[in-house]
């Protein structure tokens, strides 16, 4: 074997792979797959949020499955390379098909398949041949007449001394193949236009990168921002009221870039309405847009759904946030036997170093609402602090959330009874330690009625994807805590228990001469160990402490010791209020309904205090609320490009779904005799259906009204 014909092997070798890859990725199977793999992807992209901060992702899915989703790019799957790869090959493989069967769909199209003979026409399913009085060339003309009337387009070709009819209608039938190919093309491309791609581009060859640090925008370097001939993003910019903004912010796996805008964005007022049940009815931002170019002003309002459409970027009102609201509040002492107060000043967004208390800590504010409003309906039942100081130890806070879900659950726990008020704004903040240890709060900062009483509510969760858990403090007749906040500095108090312990001992038992010294020193003793019991001892205290105290006597006597205990321990707490009030030059409160209801959720949340680990409460006393308008920013030449594919694929599956394409023959011959003439009628159509039987049973009667041969 010589080398040229070697060569000649392998080059045709080549040629033969290379065929069978582009019919490969030509094919329809290969198309529907990669369809397929998008389809499943977009429904990962809509079930799993998308564009999160990673400690979201880490605090949902843990550890492992977060580096494992990470890498397989779930949490950006629009812009993740295999998406980006699939997307690709879907134009690819939808071009190579429309380059292999456009040219010979057009060429169909153009065709009048006028070549066929009348023995190919005798094999049609649908056909009728009739004799004719006219002559070849008068029959000819006066068919040709009454098909084109049908709507058909007409050619007639000489045929030996005979005469064909080739007609046609529908061809358009096959530009819906075309126009709905081509727009599966349109559509994927302008999809790349609107993606991140360009974005990538400037990363790889421009060295442009995301940032993941702090500072202020305007002094960001240069390789973190995108100029003004970025031809697509999206990003977003949050401007508090009487503020203004010249860049977007895009977020980016590890950081974000910043995106310089044509023009400023100044907003001069937010706009927020509620409806009854607290959800937004409508928010606006009035602003004013100064080209940088021109100097002009433009003075609008941007609302959901109604976009500033500027220069080829468009504002949408997206959401809106705090801008950095002025807040004050009074700080109270949780530790300790000391009854601390203290003024505090906080902005939102911010952080306030808490030098009032030791360990370092610093207040981290994150959130404000000016009003909040719930659902107050009881729904026909009551958690009372009795049923809490019998289930004492059995859960966390078991008694006091069933309550607190009944009153303030969504509307989908009672929806029949349905009582919404506005209870007031809430502060959000976070105490972060000097180890950098955080949890974050919650706290109303006016009373409401719960259970027929008013409480505070003081919230507390340890991770963001937990729910609030809440404190419930009694307001007392002044509606403050100062009441609340004297009982536990005085719990915690030492000599403060010492001298309740003996107020209650000489309280119920009378000083006479019969009344036995020891009995009173035993009660006082009991009183005394009752009181410490409750305070705890640091790792246990409350109701978790007194029934850690009563398992460890025998199981008959439990129930009856409980009672004696509880007794005991609210006679003392009594005391112990009195003498916390005489400490502080108070005088003592009459012995009444109302203050034994006090002293009694007093002590419930006193219980519930240990399961609320905070060095101080902060409570709202003012606040000056500044709003702010988040805007997303977007510039995106795709969606016209996508416009126009969704367009074609409309028409292209209309043409398609109802337009058949038929094609009629007539051959037209003298007759047997040398009189008249003989015509033989055939129809095809791509799709049998019983429509185009209909058509063909019309078309016999209109060419051929006289009975057809016996021989059809």
């Amino acid at each position: 074997m010589t080398t040229g014909s070697t060569e000649g092997i392998l080059i045709k070798t080549r040629q033969r792979w290379l065929g069978e890859a582009v019919e490969l990725v030509s094919s329809m199977r290969f198309a529907i797959s990669l369809l397929t793999l998008i389809a499943i992807a977009s429904v990962i992209g809509t079930v799993m949020k998308q564009n999160e901060p990673m400690p979201n992702y880490v605090n949902q899915f843990g550890p492992f499955w977060f580096e494992v989703f990470n890498k397989a790019g779930l949490y950006a799957v629009y812009s993740a390379w295999w998406f980006l790869l699939i997307m690709g090959f879907l134009v690819l493989s939808t071009s190579l098909c429309i380059a292999r069967n456009a040219p010979k769909m057009l060429r169909d199209m153009r065709s009048w398949r006028d070549n066929v003979r009348e023995q190919s026409l005798r094999n049609f399913h649908h056909r009728m041949d009739w004799n004719l009085v006219e002559g070849v060339q008068a029959s000819a003309a006066r068919l040709a007449a009454q098909v084109r009337g049908r709507g058909y387009k007409v050619k007639l070709a000489d045929k030996d001394g005979a005469v064909l009819i080739a007609a046609k209608q529908g061809a358009a039938n096959k530009l819906g193949y075309i126009f709905a190919h081509a727009a599966i093309v349109i559509i994927c491309l302008g999809g790349l236009l609107d993606s991140d791609l360009p974005i990538r581009f400037q990363q790889w060859f421009y060295g442009k990168a995301a940032f993941n640090g702090n500072g202020i925008i305007s002094q960001i370097p240069e390789r973190y921002r995108l100029g003004l001939g970025n031809p697509t993003f999206r990003g977003n910019t949050l401007i508090p009221e009487g503020a203004s903004s010249s860049t977007a912010i895009i977020p980016q796996k590890d950081g974000v870039m910043i995106q310089d805008l044509p023009f400023t964005i100044q907003l001069k007022r937010f706009i927020i309405e509620f409806y009854s049940t607290g959800m937004p009815k409508l928010f606006a931002s009035e602003v004013v847009v100064r080209d940088h170019e021109t100097g002009r002003e433009t003075a609008a309002t941007i609302k959901v759904n109604e976009p500033l459409i500027y220069n080829g970027i468009a504002l949408y009102q997206s959401s809106f946030e705090d801008g950095g609201s002025k807040l004050k509040l009074n700080g109270y002492a949780m530790r300790g036997g000391a009854n601390t107060r203290f003024e505090l000043a906080g902005e939102v967004n911010g952080s306030t170093p808490l030098a009032q208390v030791p360990g370092g800590y610093t207040v981290e504010w994150s959130g404000f609402r000016p009003f909040n409003v719930e659902n107050m309906n009881n729904g026909g039942g009551t958690t009372s602090g009795d049923a809490r100081a019998v289930n004492v130890g059995k859960s966390v806070n078991r008694g006091f959330m069933e309550g607190l879900d009944k009153h303030l659950g969504s509307s989908a726990k009672n929806a029949n009874s349905k009582d919404f008020k506005n209870v007031g704004p809430t502060v959000q903040y976070k105490l972060r330690d000097q180890t950098g240890q955080a949890r974050e709060y919650l706290n109303y900062m006016q009373s409401m009625q719960i259970d027929g009483a008013y409480v505070f509510l003081a919230g507390m969760r340890e991770q963001p994807d937990q729910p609030f858990r809440y404190l419930r403090i009694p307001a007392d007749e002044n509606d403050s805590m100062v009441e609340w906040m004297r009982l536990r500095a005085a719990l915690a108090n030492p000599q403060l228990r010492q001298e309740a312990a003996r107020r209650y001992a000489q309280h119920a038992i009378s000083s006479g001469r019969d009344t036995p010294a020891a009995l009173r020193e035993q009660l006082q003793q009991s009183a005394q160990r009752g009181l410490d019991i409750f305070a705890g001892d640091g790792s246990q205290s409350g109701f978790i402490a007194v029934t850690r105290f009563l398992e460890k006597l025998p199981a008959a006597e439990q129930e009856k010791a409980a009672d004696i205990f509880m007794k005991i321990l609210n006679g003392s707490m009594w005391e112990l209020w009195q003498a916390a009030r005489a400490k502080d030059g108070q005088a003592a409160v009459a012995s009444d309904e109302a203050n034994g209801r006090f002293l009694q959720l007093s002590i419930n949340a006193l219980a519930d205090a240990g399961f609320y680990p905070a060095p101080v409460l902060l409570q709202l006393t003012g606040f000056e609320e500044i709003k702010a308008s988040v805007l997303q920013v977007t510039r995106s030449p795709g969606k016209k490009v996508v416009y126009f594919g969704c367009l074609l694929l409309v028409l292209g599956v209309f043409a398609m779904l109802y337009i058949r394409e038929r094609r009629l023959w007539i051959w037209i011959k003298p007759g047997a005799d040398g009189q008249g003439s003989q015509a033989l009628m055939a129809m095809s159509t791509q799709r049998r259906t019983l429509d185009f039987d209909r058509e063909f049973e019309q078309m016999k009667a209109r060419l051929a009204p006289a009975p057809a041969s016996p021989g059809n």
